[in-house]
């Protein structure tokens, strides 16, 4: 018997399935990145070296040395073939086999360091091929920039929210099963991915040397990759030294250091898709602007917290302020990018972000092993606020010329 129901009115669209997939796709590979940061130290002395932050500066920065040097190549290969989903697909898997033999081989601390770093690197060669492109795909997708990049958003923001505190209490259960899950998690990726439609421009695939021309006449483009670039600093500075500073200053464990983390990224993650959709109408300049210049301030409040209580407030803020700039500087890319540049575009982005995020981890770790915490703390908000200050005049320039561009 008929209700009277029009389940057609209701049954989500061939976009909005793709958007929700590949958003699941960002979420798994960001979550199992993050399982790893809360309990760092501990993973590090049980793949036979030290806990410090020398060593935990190392094994994070083998895999952002690899996301900078390679998340180009996919970009350029997907753009040349006029393909995204069997990259995703091989990028998954490769990262979760490289996750698996960390676990594997790291079992016994009998490995040597440098072995594993080196494995680290191919993980994170495969890895950023599943992230940059599944964005890339995103991109590509209808129904406004601002939208498409705010799923983007909340999935890298609920990824990282989710794994934080969730790889804190994995690893008090042991210090290699955030890599087994991170694996698994890894092998879900690639499935889900078969599951999209490949929208890639086809036709339109130019040489290298074309694209890194068209990039050089486009430097508009360094805007966001300057704001990506001190954004994922931040980032990088909180899941290292950030979490070895809340451990010592507040006695807490990795379970503990994850859910502090957690604080950070549920409003970031809550916040991403309404906030992309909030820059689609106002343009990029105030999310972007406003959000740095607070996110900068909050980052130095952090360290000046006197209580846990307090801390853990000015990290729910922080959380804020990042989902406020995130999904309008992604944005930014696409309303800058041509059609058959966004591959390369988008692994550009990725390539500054990543830089950033090894910036931060030496940055923050140099700083805080000669300086103290509170003057680490500092140079991370000072630069996130000074470089949207130093570039404002142009900025305001770019987003007049440009806010016609972001539906």
């Amino acid at each position: 018997m008929s209700l009277g129901v029009d389940t057609h009115r209701w049954a989500p669209s061939a976009v909005q399935r793709d958007r929700a997939v590949l958003a699941l796709v960002v979420f798994v590979v960001l979550f199992a990145q993050v399982l790893l940061y809360p309990g760092i130290t501990d993973l590090v002395a049980a793949l036979g070296r030290a806990p410090s932050l020398d060593a935990g500066t190392w094994f994070l920065g083998a895999e952002f040395a690899a996301f900078v040097l390679f998340a180009g190549l996919w970009g350029y290969l997907s753009d040349r073939t006029g393909r995204r989903t069997v990259f995703i697909v091989a990028g998954a898997l490769g990262g979760a086999l490289g996750y698996l033999s960390l676990a594997t081989l790291g079992r016994g601390g009998d490995v040597p360091f440098f072995l594993l770093l080196a494995i680290r690197f191919v993980q994170g060669a495969f890895t950023i091929g599943a992230l940059s492109l599944a964005m890339t795909m995103l991109m590509d997708l209808e129904g406004g920039h601002g939208k498409n990049m705010g799923a983007a958003g909340i999935a890298i923001g609920s990824g990282t929210a989710i794994g934080a505190p969730l790889g804190g209490q994995l690893s008090e259960l042991g210090a290699l099963v955030p890599l087994w899950v991170a694996g698994a998690g890894l092998l879900v990726a690639a499935l889900l991915a078969m599951r999209v439609a490949d929208r890639a421009p086809s036709g339109r695939a130019v040489g290298l040397t074309d694209v890194v021309e068209r990039l050089r006449a486009t430097p508009e483009l360094g805007f966001p990759y300057a704001f990506g670039f001190m954004d994922r600093l931040t980032a990088g500075f909180f899941a290292l030294v950030g979490t070895v500073y809340f451990r010592e200053t507040f006695g807490l464990d990795a379970g503990g250091a994850g859910l502090v983390l957690g604080l950070f990224f549920a409003p970031f993650a809550l916040l991403q898709y309404p906030l992309g959709v909030v820059s689609d109408r106002v343009g990029r300049t105030l999310p972007i602007v406003a959000g740095s210049v607070c996110y900068g301030a909050v980052i130095v409040g952090v360290s000046l917290a006197p209580t846990l209580a307090l801390a853990a407030g000015a990290m729910v803020v922080l959380g804020i302020c990042g989902a406020l700039v995130s999904p309008a500087t992604m944005a930014l890319v696409t309303d800058i990018a041509a059609d058959d540049e966004r591959g390369v575009a988008m692994g550009g982005f990725n390539v500054f972000g990543n830089l950033g995020f090894l910036a931060g981890f030496v940055v923050g770790s140099v700083v805080a092993d000669t300086a103290g915490y509170t003057a680490a703390f500092l140079t991370a908000g000072a630069l996130e606020a000074g470089i949207v200050l130093l570039t404002l005049p142009a900025f305001l320039r770019l987003d007049v010329l440009g806010r016609g561009q972001n539906t």
